[in-house]
């Protein structure tokens, strides 16, 4: 991977953020980690994870957040939430995990290895 950085978007309490964060430090890859409760993701960021996997897959749906704003019964279009997404960063599946065009959404470290 060289010189490059991997950014990280996820919260400090997520496991899976936290198991990621440790997977490149322990490579000792270069990460650069956005906190989702202190800075939410743009609606730019996000939109490329939803332009490769669909905005579903960006969405936690088993969240305590999703539940509280009452979105399980929701039906949006993309860019709808999209923005919802970008004022609601809790309810992404985290982490979003981006190395330069290549994006993860989740625990994905079989994926992480092939970029070493």
């Amino acid at each position: 991977m060289g010189a490059t950085q991997v950014q990280v978007f996820g919260t400090k309490g997520c496991s899976d953020t936290r198991k990621a964060e440790r997977f490149f430090k322990e490579r000792r890859i270069k990460i650069h980690l956005v906190d989702l409760k202190q800075r939410a993701a743009s609606k730019g960021e996000l939109r490329r994870f939803a332009q490769k996997f669909g905005v579903e897959a960006l969405i936690d749906r088993d969240s305590k957040r999703f539940r509280s704003l009452g979105l399980h019964q929701a039906h949006y279009g993309e860019d709808r939430w999209l923005e919802i997404l970008s004022e609601e960063p809790l309810i992404l599946r985290t982490p979003l995990v981006r190395n330069g065009s290549q994006l993860t959404i989740g625990p994905a470290e079989e994926t992480w290895r092939g970029w070493e």
